[in-house]
């Protein structure tokens, strides 16, 4: 009976899986808006030349997905999590010294490598390998701690760019990373289920096979680039990104726009970022139980639209209030799609090579829709235009 009492190991692993990803999400993507301005008044760069160090990282790190990918496959997300930690921290010290344009180019590409290798693909791959049955439920969990990140983050990132600067607040970030992620990984993370004797979802062994061996199945990637399904659904996926990672990086900037403060600009993203983590964990308690994904897809890219749609509308406070829930509901359970599509599609066991190929075509999306947001306002005085780009690509 102790046995059955006996918490699955897994739901510990996810515990911290969640820590780390709002860490994570946090300094690398959700406060990246709040450099902008500060580096624009320091150096004198454009918001182009600005946006333009998120979308090299994300190339880089969208090109070197699939070599990450397989090697996670073969050798664990463990390693790869405290490896990519510690050179993400690295290349944080690095940002800090940043004097020149190109700097900060070289340097974003160095942190884009070492951030996958820390924490977006070995974390997906380590919470499918633990889940099986629950696995929707399981990424959901997952996916509040990216929404955590902006809840959490973003306020303390303000706060620090605005005590020690944007260059004292990447070398806050380098040692965050390492404070967090490297315990986790060392401490934490157990590769697969049979590492402790478990299985998973932790269901109850039986007399005659204690521990089942369960090998995974599933597709190469060769087998799966040659499906008419794998470029399909990259190409959906990669016109979401477009749309999300762009309003990602220019939140905080268009809000600043339309005449709003950037204390105020960081809280909105910080209350966004907490009823995300609501509709994230609403949706993945319901994947499990949804038999066609696309048809929720669809339904979650009807909210963005109409969110974007409010605010090419009305860009004053009411009208970024409905924004706000509207954007909250669709972005929310949107990236939960990646991990569900592919592991129904094509399997697991070659799940991380197979995502790794996934945000390579994602990334087309990446490195445009950052520049060419910032391109625009450049040009035009406005993100009129940039918010009309971000429907289309919903």
């Amino acid at each position: 009976m102790s046995g059955r009492r006996k918490t699955f190991y897994g739901w510990w692993l996810l515990a911290g899986s969640v820590v780390a990803m709002a860490l994570g999400s946090g300094v690398s993507f959700w406060s990246y808006g709040l450099y902008i301005g500060p580096l624009e008044e320091e150096f004198g760069w454009s918001r182009t030349e600005v946006s333009l160090g998120f979308s090299v990282s994300l190339l880089i790190g969208g090109l070197t997905g699939p070599f990450i990918g397989r090697w996670i496959d073969a050798r664990g997300p463990r390693l790869a999590i405290v490896v990519g930690a510690t050179l993400t921290a690295a290349t944080y010290v690095l940002l800090a010294t940043t004097t020149e344009l190109w700097q900060w180019y070289a340097y974003h590409s160095l942190n884009a490598v070492s951030r996958q290798m820390m924490f977006f693909i070995p974390f997906q791959a380590l919470i499918s390998r633990w889940f099986d049955r629950r696995r929707g439920m399981a990424l959901g969990i997952l996916g509040t701690g990216f929404s955590l990140g902006g809840f959490v983050v973003v306020p303390l990132m303000r706060l620090v760019i605005d005590q020690v600067g944007w260059d004292g607040a990447f070398i806050f970030s380098g040692i965050a990373i390492v404070v967090v992620f490297v315990p986790i990984g060392l401490l934490l993370v157990k590769d697969s289920p049979a590492d402790v004797g478990a299985v998973p979802d932790g269901e109850l062994p039986t007399k005659d096979e204690p521990y089942p061996a369960r090998a995974p199945t599933g597709l190469t990637l060769g087998q799966a680039l040659s499906t008419p399904l794998f470029w399909v659904l990259a190409l959906a996926m990669m016109l979401f990104f477009y749309g999300l990672f762009g309003w990602l990086v220019h939140m905080v900037p268009f809000y600043e726009s339309v005449g709003v403060s950037r204390g105020v600009a960081a809280a909105l993203v910080s209350i966004a970022a907490g009823f995300g983590m609501l509709t994230r964990l609403t949706f993945g308690l319901l994947a499990d139980r949804i038999r066609r994904i696309e048809t929720a897809a669809m339904g979650l890219l009807a909210f963005l639209m109409a969110g974007m749609t409010t605010l090419i509308l009305d860009s004053g406070t009411a009208g970024i209030a409905v924004f706000l829930v509207f954007w909250v509901v669709g972005s929310g359970g949107g990236p939960l799609l990646e991990p569900l599509l592919l592991t129904r599609a094509f399997g697991l066991a070659h799940f991380g090579v197979i995502l790794g190929a996934f945000i390579v075509v994602e990334t087309i999306g990446f490195i445009i829709s950052p520049a060419l947001a910032g391109a625009i306002f450049d040009s035009t005085g406005s993100y009129d235009w940039v918010l009309v780009m971000f429907l289309g690509a919903f």
